[in-house]
């Protein structure tokens, strides 16, 4: 099994004496249990890590370790931003722990004319706060040392914007109707960004597809299956990554 990460401040030099307390010395001490001699990753989040062992455990919330290496991980390429549409309940944060072990890089919220949920004053900074705490404690369980960036919410026309600098624009959209690629098959680049955007419950709707198409978005289908809006961007992820190499 994988070392366990832990978050820190700042990833420290290599030597003996490093002290992990607070939160997450207690939740290495009391509900992982950590002995000396077990080796742990510790990251500031952002790339930085560094490895360590475990030298004591003292009281409930204080390990002791020795760094044994560190180092820098770079930013992978291409990048994979998912603009995710306000979803009822719960389900926001369910998109954004299992994007964020699956590998994407950047998520925005996207406040989609078709959303049920809003996001206004002190509501919008709580649910903005648990995406990113989400993000946070997805990246330490899937022995992330990067976690995804949680952008403040956007309008339809900061996402357009945003569509306008990506190297490929995505607009997941299932209308039988209305033509669209398989991304399963789309040409992507070596590298860059890519955007994709996944709408609500309810679709993304006609005004918001010409908006993106002007920003040089185009349509792109999963499937033959209809995804809930909580998943799709995961699956969209999966397809991207795999077929970038950054799965390989």
């Amino acid at each position: 099994m994988t070392a366990p990460v832990f978050v820190v401040e700042k990833v420290p030099a290599e030597g003996p004496g490093f002290v992990l307390d607070g939160p997450e010395g207690r939740h290495a001490v009391s509900v992982k249990r950590l002995e000396p001699g077990e080796r742990v990753v510790l990251t500031d989040g952002v790339g930085g890590w560094a490895e360590a062992v475990v030298t004591a455990a003292e009281g409930k919330d204080r390990l002791v370790a020795e760094v044994l290496a560190a180092g820098t991980e770079e930013p992978a390429a291409p990048r994979v931003t998912v603009v995710q549409a306000l979803p009822k309940g719960d389900r926001g944060e369910l998109a954004v722990e299992t994007m964020t072990e699956t590998g994407v890089d950047a998520v925005v919220p996207w406040q989609a004319s078709r959303c049920i949920t809003q996001w206004r004053g002190d509501r919008g900074a709580k649910s903005l706060a648990k995406w990113r705490n989400t993000a946070r404690e997805a990246g330490k369980q899937s022995r992330r040392v990067r976690f995804p960036e949680v952008a403040e919410a956007m309008s339809t026309k900061q996402v357009a914007a945003l569509l306008a600098t990506a190297d490929l624009g995505v607009v997941l959209h299932e209308d039988r109707d209305a033509p669209s690629e398989a991304l399963a098959t789309a040409e992507l680049p070596a590298g860059g960004h890519i955007v994709v955007v996944v709408g609500p419950e309810g679709g993304v709707s006609p005004e918001e597809l010409a908006v993106f198409a002007e920003a040089g978005a185009r349509p792109y289908r999963l499937g033959r299956s209809v995804l809930r809006t909580s998943t799709a961007g995961t699956a969209a992820v999966a397809v991207l990554l795999a077929r970038t190499g950054r799965w390989s």
